[in-house]
């Protein structure tokens, strides 16, 4: 329990250090608190740790240097990174079309609907079996885990498309320049967890543990995506 708490500790100071900063330097501090709702909503997902045990998993099997095992995560993780990054350039453009209420519906609709499918207990992962299958047979290489990373991010899709939706609603109505800069910063606090469970944990066996509990603890985790979502939807229908 306490490797947990000093998990999402260190995740909740990392990803509020930087947003926060970089909100800072744009003059924009009013956004920090729909920003950093949005973004952890979707970087706390269970979906995410899920793909993500399963990797640390089928690394751990292998006789690798951590130095390696270093190299290989984060090539994973950049390619979610990027994955997500183009993706949310595709909902920018799609998004531009739409009205600013329909944020907050949406993000209403979504919340509620990852509550349900979290007190159920219900999977939002399509294919389980076969990324699993993936992941077990792609080579400990940095090729390997970076189109690892790539295929896996469309897996990651329907469990985060209500947050990244809502957001890009929300900052297609600015210049496409900031757009493109807050989409970075977006992404940049969703993969953010996972840097945090590969360098903080200390070990691959005690990232791997963290991992999972965040898995085992996926009913609460995404009661709080989803209150968080539905509390971002309120505040855009009634203020914005």
């Amino acid at each position: 329990m306490r490797t947990e708490v000093k998990g999402l500790a260190v995740i909740l100071l990392a990803s509020f250090g930087v947003s926060s900063l970089t909100l800072w330097a744009l003059g924009m501090v009013d956004f920090l608190p729909k920003f950093f709702a949005l973004a952890m909503s979707d970087s706390i997902n269970p979906c995410t740790f899920v793909i993500y045990t399963m990797l640390l998993i089928a690394i751990s099997v292998r006789e690798i240097s951590k130095r390696r095992l270093y190299v290989i995560g984060f090539a994973f993780i950049a390619a979610v990174y990027v994955s997500y990054y183009l993706l949310g350039i595709g909902l920018l453009y799609f998004a531009g079309y739409l009205p600013l209420w329909v944020a907050g519906v949406a993000a209403i609709i979504f919340g509620a609907y990852t509550i349900a499918t979290g007190l159920m207990e219900k999977p939002r992962i399509g294919d389980k079996g076969g990324i699993r299958k993936r992941i077990f047979s792609s080579e400990a290489t940095v090729l390997g885990a970076f189109t690892l990373g790539v295929i896996v991010s469309t897996t990651l899709l329907p469990c985060s498309a209500g947050s990244y939706l809502v957001y890009a609603i929300i900052i297609s109505k600015a210049g496409k320049a900031l757009a493109f800069l807050l989409l970075g910063l977006y992404n940049l606090v969703f993969v953010l967890p996972l840097v945090v469970i590969l360098l903080a944990m200390g070990s691959v066996t005690e990232s791997k543990r963290f991992s999972q509990a965040m898995v085992r603890h996926s009913r609460e985790l995404s009661v709080i995506a989803g209150l968080l979502l539905v509390a971002i939807g309120v505040w855009v229908l009634l203020y914005a």
